[in-house]
């Protein structure tokens, strides 16, 4: 086997259904173990207040194949959003990391020799939302953790997709026209 890329990075933003705070927002680091990313994500297996890191696994004694640490990008504040990080974000997670291997988008080959970070967006009004639809959040963080891997392994968008789309997409949150 040839020893697989130092590093590639990718991220992804699925929207949330009407009505809902799920929106996913992943934002991906590939790399072998041997390599900065792994060095990063050995020295991402100590806690820091708030900042609670955790494998992904689909369920009990199911750890996702490539290791995949998930970082919060949000502070955490309580125990429900420890409960929809460690249940829901989590299984989504690793589900889509597991098909994308089933799929080939990351190759079974390399497997053993690559691990992610996963850098995850909870929205903290979702935490609060008694009507939180989990189904949803489930949808947006499994659809957004398998596109940001293809396009990390795609190198998506190229510099020329950057170029052409410079004038025409705005920051979703900021329009310097407006």
């Amino acid at each position: 086997m040839s020893k697989p890329f130092a590093m590639r990075v990718g991220e992804a933003t699925v929207f949330a259904k009407e009505g809902q705070f799920t929106d996913a927002m992943a934002e991906i680091v590939i790399g072998a173990l041997d390599g900065p990313v792994g060095q990063a994500f050995a020295n991402l297996m100590g806690q820091t207040a708030g900042h609670s890191r955790m494998f992904a696994v689909r369920d009990c004694n199911q750890l996702a194949r490539p290791p995949t640490m998930m970082v919060p990008k949000v502070t955490i504040k309580d125990s429900k959003t420890i409960e929809l990080l460690g249940s829901v974000v989590q299984a989504a997670t690793a589900d889509a990391i597991v098909d994308c291997v089933a799929k080939g988008t990351i190759p079974r080959a390399i497997v053993d020799e690559i691990c992610i970070i996963d850098l995850i967006w909870l929205d903290p009004q979702a935490v609060k939302d008694p009507n939180l639809d989990r189904k949803d959040l489930y949808r947006t963080n499994y659809e957004a953790t398998q596109l940001a891997i293809a396009r990390a392994l795609q190198g998506e968008p190229t510099v020329e997709q950057l170029i052409a789309n410079r004038r025409k997409i705005k920051h979703v949150m900021f329009d310097p026209d407006a």
